[in-house]
């Protein structure tokens, strides 16, 4: 269950995705539900989506999820409930409880599907610990203890997709008590093969730019994905004419027309380089996407909070080099392939990246290209994720 999978809400409606055609793959019969407003189911895809929204207000709340869900959880062996601090959280254990209370009364024997949480780094401490966040953090802090805190340490486990999110899950919040905790990764597609006709899609979206020769950022506009310190980094860059040519910056993702997007717009418009080499494409999906991944240098992501980050793994999966903060939970693994460059979160951070980027030889970056592709294939292809999920799941049933 989630609350959306519209593609413009981020990585956890991807990942959602992903997910339920590889446990399809395998065999295994599964539903996706969400509280989008209903739609027609899409063709092609090996799962069911239902769309009983849509939702209301930011808790996400919908007076159709519990009825729906005590209709239909006897169906289910396993419910799994991506993110936290909505109202799907609290549904699903209310559901649970409901649902309980009709098969004593029927005299039934059937048991209740078991329910995990995958927070995907909703349980991070930065969104606690941040300047910008107090009022939110706050807010977090009550829910925790009136809801959600009992949502976790009742659940069966929580879903991890790597260690570090494991790890510092444990510190912004207590009582925290979870059953189990099991890290069982987040796969990642395959792209699609390389084609020249990629440079056409490439061309019509940014016809000033050199395919090849250009650095990217594919993500949400979003403050916690630090656009900023790349703007700052960049333009500093920029002024380093000791350094020789430097490659054009493209910036492709939604929310160009949100408040830090303005932000970011009256900042370019001070900065005349920066207006001569730094692109914004928008939300970039399909083919569109995937040629802008193949023909960058290097991707780049200065984020001050990344759980997993699908966009870098999508990057490695193309063979290209990685420059990530490392507030980017999957740096160590990518680090130690020397598949990525590795910087604090910082705009001083950030300039070193791509100061060192520049700076490194045609033939280190042949060698980091390679060891990218070896990356992904190592650490997030798709099929031992679905792999690892499934007998982590299948295990702790069988203990329960």
């Amino acid at each position: 269950m989630v609350d959306t999978i519209d593609p413009e809400s981020g990585g956890v409606s991807q990942a959602v995705r992903t997910m339920a055609a590889q446990i399809a793959d395998r065999g295994l019969y599964n539903e996706i539900l969400t509280l989008d407003a209903p739609a027609e189911q899409e063709e092609g895809i090996a799962y069911r989506i239902n769309n009983i929204g849509p939702s209301n207000g930011r808790w996400s709340y919908s007076n159709a999820l519990i009825p729906w869900l005590v209709s239909n959880l006897g169906r289910f062996d396993t419910i799994i409930v991506h993110g936290l601090w909505l109202y799907s959280g609290f549904a699903v254990t209310k559901a649970l409880s409901i649902f309980k209370t009709i098969i004593k009364s029927e005299g039934q024997s059937q048991d209740l599907p078991s329910l995990y949480i995958m927070p995907h780094g909703m349980l991070d401490p930065y969104f606690q610990r941040s300047v910008k966040r107090r009022v939110k953090a706050l807010r977090n802090w009550l829910y925790w203890k009136v809801i959600e805190g009992n949502v976790v340490n009742s659940s069966n486990g929580l879903l991890f997709t790597c260690r570090q999110e494991c790890t510092l899950a444990r510190k912004p919040f207590r009582p925290y008590r979870p059953k189990k905790e099991l890290v069982v990764g987040l796969g990642v597609m395959n792209p699609p093969k390389f084609s020249y006709s990629m440079i056409d899609y490439f061309s019509k979206i940014c016809p000033d730019v050199q395919y090849g020769k250009y650095i990217l950022f594919l993500g949400r506009i979003d403050d916690k994905k630090g656009v900023d310190l790349l703007l700052q980094a960049y333009d500093k860059l920029l002024v380093l004419s000791e350094i020789g040519e430097v490659p054009q910056l493209v910036i492709a993702g939604p929310g160009m027309n949100s408040s830090y997007g303005l932000m970011l717009q009256n900042f370019m418009a001070e900065k005349p380089r920066l207006k001569d080499n730094v692109r914004f494409t928008g939300m970039l999906t399909g083919l569109d996407k995937w040629s802008a991944l193949y023909g960058c240098e290097a991707f780049i992501l200065p984020s001050h909070q990344e759980n997993f980050g699908i966009a870098v793994v999508e990057a490695l999966a193309c063979g290209k080099p990685v420059l990530i903060s490392n507030q980017v939970n999957i740096n160590t693994e990518i680090l130690q392939d020397q598949a990525a460059i590795i910087g604090e979160d910082t705009v001083e951070g950030t300039f070193d990246m791509l100061y060192r980027w520049i700076s490194t030889d045609q033939t280190e970056r042949d060698k980091m290209q390679e060891r990218a592709r070896i990356c992904f294939q190592r650490h997030f292809a798709v099929e031992a994720a679905t792999s690892n999920l499934i007998n982590a799941l299948i295990q702790v049933n069988q203990d329960i």
